[in-house]
């Protein structure tokens, strides 16, 4: 990974031109797309990030650009989905759980029962 506030100009378009960089990325969001992504040419310099190769970027815990790799976004997306739908399923269900457990609670207790 090539930050590109670390690399000159010049550098970076020679690089560029031979292919020792073909994908760029966002470093605080994690997400790396094409070169000419629209997405990619509006971010700021101190947050772009350059790679040599998409497994590079993948390695480097980055997410594909949903706007410039839309397949490789998806399979991304569907394989990382169910976990957390999983997780997020378990958390409510808990949380509804402790919920009703406390009104059950306090309900027992303002009631008047012999």
């Amino acid at each position: 990974m090539i930050r590109h506030i670390e690399i000159a100009d010049c550098d970076l378009r020679s690089k560029i031109k031979q292919q020792k960089i073909r994908f760029g990325g966002h470093r605080k969001l994690k997400i790396y797309g094409t070169l000419f992504c629209k997405s990619g040419k509006r971010m700021k310099r101190e947050n772009r990030v350059f790679f040599l190769s998409e497994s590079e970027a993948v390695a480097s815990d980055f997410r594909p650009c949903g706007h410039c790799m839309k397949e490789q976004y998806q399979k991304w997306k569907n394989c990382n989905s169910s976990g957390a739908e999983d997780d997020e399923i378990g958390i409510k269900s808990d949380v509804s759980l402790m919920a009703l457990r406390y009104f059950n609670s306090k309900a027992l207790r303002s009631s008047n029962l012999p």
